[in-house]
């Protein structure tokens, strides 16, 4: 089953706690009240043409165009080759104008590193990010490799003072069994499952390549996103344990990072628990109004030793094992996360009760999606949204927020791949459809994020085939 990821918003401002609760306050689980609007008053889905070449790439409401960019196999401006799987992503305000796109490739397995090999973390890895500069209009300036030789990079999150924290959803290495994929961990040269920052400046813009330094006391297991709070200095985190439960997370580093200038190692890694319910179960169907008042449990060694090859099934879910041994909660497959006016919106794809007629998908969980919602000044947990079915929300994955507040949800369903918005007042409404990509059933929608004045929308496909689109259009006329 192919897996989407998330992004969290391209914010390069980050205010204080901002509004009590977030633009979503007032909303209850609507786990069998969604109401679903065609597009958001935007109006149906329409074949459109893409500016590039005229090719239909993507179905979006009239008055709406788009062109992609930099799609897998083209060349970097240093001459190497974009590999694919383009995943999450974030904007930064460039120069004179323009866009900084920062961008994950979740590229696995030891195939040998993009760009530089001299540069890599581990020359044998395939994944990393590159740097685009782009304009409102989605014609490329430049692209580079900011960041290789690191291993599923998934989704991350942007930080205000100019860096994307790219995460590894993985930990394979050396060091542990083989994954799903079949690869040969043997092959690689250095241990995986860690966060790195990926400085947007001009000159990773220009082609400069981040120094690769993993972030090892945020834990060591399958990183999905990060979202930073800017009161307390914490980057809480997502993890995707597509065949166990899952935790939510958050790292507090030994210094404050907008006082620092970055992320630095060396902090303390905690896991999400219920208070007065060790082990809550929040993967399953939640009833309307779920809140729950949270705690947060140390997780001892975030980055630990192993010895005899021990199997991958069990390295990844080491450093959660320590949260919910605990009381750590549960969750089902986390993905995409933001911070948005004082809470963090976080996304998990498989949560929530089976719908009728809908069958349960692979992995853990057996729902089509929940949308939670972390208020940290309160320390509490509540649902924003919870799927009904599939034809209304389908595995939600990556996450951003519009200008107005609108969440913006990419889907990793079972059929027709969507970006759909999820409203203040709890409408959900479908706002782009991929076309098919040949020979390509597996591609998805990820790495939405929006263009620093809100003009632009950008968004991946994360295929073999993988691209870049750049949306544009009369945002003002519906939800977004």
């Amino acid at each position: 089953m192919d897996r989407r990821r998330f992004l969290a918003r391209s914010a390069t401002v980050v205010g204080a706690a901002g509004l009590a609760g977030g633009p979503f306050h007032g909303l209850t689980a609507m786990a069998d009240t969604g109401q679903r609007r065609p597009g958001g008053g935007y109006g149906p889905l329409v074949p459109v043409p893409d500016a590039r070449d005229g090719a239909v790439r993507l179905h979006l409401p009239e008055g709406f165009q788009y062109r992609s960019f930099n799609e897998a196999g083209s060349k970097f401006s240093d001459g190497s080759t974009v590999p694919g799987k383009h995943d999450g992503m974030a904007a930064f305000r460039g120069r004179h104008g323009t866009t900084v796109l920062v961008r994950n490739h979740e590229v696995n397995g030891p195939v040998g590193a993009f760009g530089d090999v001299s540069k890599a973390y581990d020359p044998m890895a395939g994944g990393g990010t590159a740097t685009l500069v782009v304009d409102r209009y989605g014609r490329l300036i430049s692209a580079n490799p900011s960041l290789t030789g690191t291993i599923m990079n998934c989704s991350g999150g942007p930080m205000p003072w100019g860096s994307w924290v790219t995460c590894e959803e993985t930990v394979n290495g050396p060091d542990v069994g083989n994954d799903f994929s079949g690869g040969d961990n043997s092959k690689l040269t250095r241990k995986h499952g860690y966060l790195f920052e990926v400085p947007a400046t001009n000159r990773h813009a220009n082609g400069q390549v981040a120094a690769p330094a993993p972030i090892r006391s945020a834990g060591r297991f399958a990183h999905e996103s990060a979202a930073f709070e800017p009161v307390e200095g914490a980057v809480y985190m997502t993890e995707d344990n597509f065949g166990f439960a899952s935790g939510f997370y958050r790292y507090l580093p030994p210094k404050h990072p907008l006082r620092a200038g970055r992320l630095l190692d060396g902090g303390r890694l905690q896991m999400l628990a219920v208070k007065g319910a060790p082990n809550k179960d929040l993967s399953a169907g939640q009833p309307k109004g779920a809140t729950y008042d949270v705690t947060w449990v140390d997780i001892e060694d975030p980055d630990p030793e192993f010895t005899g090859t021990p199997s991958n099934d069990f390295a990844i879910q080491a450093v959660g094992k320590q949260g919910r041994d605990k009381g750590g909660a549960l969750f089902s497959r986390l993905e995409g996360a933001i911070y948005h006016h004082g809470t963090i919106y976080f996304v998990s794809t498989q949560g929530g009760a089976t719908a009728a007629g809908d069958s349960a998908p692979d992995g853990f969980g057996d729902g089509r999606g929940q949308v939670w919602a972390y208020e940290p000044h309160r320390r509490r947990l509540r649902l924003v949204f919870e799927s009904p079915g599939s034809a209304v929300l389908d595995l939600p994955d990556n996450v951003t927020a519009s200008p107005r507040g609108t969440l913006v949800l990419c889907e990793d369903g079972d059929g027709d791949n969507f970006l759909r918005g999820l409203t203040r007042r709890g409408e959900i409404f479908d706002f782009a459809r991929l076309a098919p990509v040949d020979g390509d059933a597996g591609a998805e929608f990820a790495g939405s994020t929006f263009g620093p004045d809100g003009h632009t929308l950008y968004v991946n496909v994360q295929s073999r085939k993988g691209l870049t689109f750049a949306i544009w259009g009369p945002w003002h006329r519906g939800g977004f």
